[in-house]
């Protein structure tokens, strides 16, 4: 492909990237994947050439772009060799005329900006949200250990591992062998927030393809009673495959039925050493991963979001014996979504108590910790425990 025709395949790109936004469909990668599944002619260098250009646009645009055009119009302004492709060619976009929009750059929506900043998320601290993110792995302690000659350890998680960026994690042995699992440094640290050991009985309620529950299982010695919750059923069918090849024989899953999920977890009432709510958010702590996240979240969708957080915390506090352990765990920064909601939570249910925790990574705020790109170099969480009363 020219230098144009690649501004060009990004530019069509970025348009239904903006529309899926738009409109609630598929997500960024899902798109570039089909769109070169259809263009068998594109090598690999073209196709990293186009997804690099996609993401720099992506990440440069606040607000929704108007279309992908003014995207990398935007991303052309900061870039002449992006400029430069814009050259009229048979392959590539028309020339760049004098009074065309572009899109505006900026850190996300106005609004979102300022939920952040009055969350407590520093001004300076705005830009790390939006930076590409690292290639970090968790060790499977199930597995004998991997050979990763290139990979360096993580300082805040104790089984954690970041390869070089751009590494093709699933050509890896340790991989294919169940011995590592992509997990960010900091999905790793919150995880530690539940205690679990063998022997213990606890559930995971929103699992989804079960990154965390492979990481209980593992502190669990593959000994003890791990449950796997969803209501997603495509997401929850990966964690089976995936518990395989990890060697992780003490997970059951369970698919619940949105609304219904109480009736499916009646013989688990009050039964949990400790329960791990790692809940539906906005995201806004994983837009390093998901840069166009931050386009399809408004205050109404947020609004839901926080009405089913309240309700699977509920949901989760139910299945807690007396004394046990409640993790509440969100990626988001937003304080609607993680220390409101956790207050809101203990105004509601007299007798429950803040745990407090101690992690080898955050910053405490509220009940509980806080992790951001900025300070932690993570993505960004909330996490707080809870204790039952006896």
């Amino acid at each position: 492909m020219t230098p144009g025709a690649r501004v060009e395949a990004a530019i069509e790109l970025l348009d239904g990237i903006v529309n899926a936004a738009r409109e609630g469909g598929a997500a960024a990668d899902t798109l570039i994947a089909r769109y070169f599944g259809t263009r068998r002619y594109a090598g690999s260098k073209d196709r990293r050439a186009v997804r690099e250009l996609v993401y720099a646009a992506i990440r440069l645009a606040g607000e929704p772009p108007a279309s992908g055009r003014a995207a990398m119009l935007a991303l052309a302004d900061r870039d002449p060799a992006v400029a430069a492709g814009f050259d009229g060619s048979p392959h590539g976009p028309v020339p760049i005329g004098q009074h065309e929009a572009r899109a505006e750059a900026g850190i996300a929506p106005a609004w979102l900006v300022e939920a952040l900043t009055a969350s407590g998320v520093p001004v300076a601290a705005l830009p790390a949200l939006v930076e590409r993110a690292p290639l970090d792995v968790r060790v499977n302690s199930l597995k004998p250990a991997p050979d990763l000659p290139e990979a360096t350890p993580l300082p805040a998680a104790p089984n954690g591992w970041r390869l070089p960026s751009g590494t093709n994690i699933e050509t890896l042995p340790a991989w294919r062998d169940g011995a590592i699992e992509v997990q960010d440094e900091g999905s790793q640290v919150v995880g530690l927030a539940l205690p679990a050991a063998p022997g213990d009985v606890i559930v995971d309620l929103c699992a989804g393809a079960g990154g965390k529950t492979l990481a209980l299982a593992a502190r669990m010695d593959n000994r003890g009673t791990l449950l796997a919750c969803d209501t997603d059923r495509a997401r929850l069918s990966r964690l089976r495959p995936r518990a395989e090849r990890a060697g992780a024989t003490i997970i059951e899953t369970k698919l619940l039925d949105p609304g219904r999920e109480a009736v499916a977890l009646a013989d688990w009432v009050a039964r949990a050493d400790g329960v791990l709510v790692d809940a539906p958010c906005s995201g806004t702590g994983t837009w390093r991963r998901n840069p166009e996240a931050r386009w399809r979240l408004d205050p109404t969708r947020l609004d839901r979001l926080v009405e089913t957080q309240a309700y699977v915390l509920a949901l989760g506090a139910s299945l807690v014996r007396p004394g046990g352990k409640l993790v509440y765990i969100v990626c988001s920064l937003l304080d609607a979504e993680g220390r409101d909601q956790v207050n809101r939570f203990l105004a509601d249910r007299p007798g429950w108590a803040i745990d407090v925790l101690t992690l080898p990574a955050g910053q405490v705020h509220g009940g509980g910790i806080r992790l951001d790109p900025a300070s932690a170099g993570t993505d960004g969480f909330f996490v707080a425990r809870l204790i039952a009363p006896c």
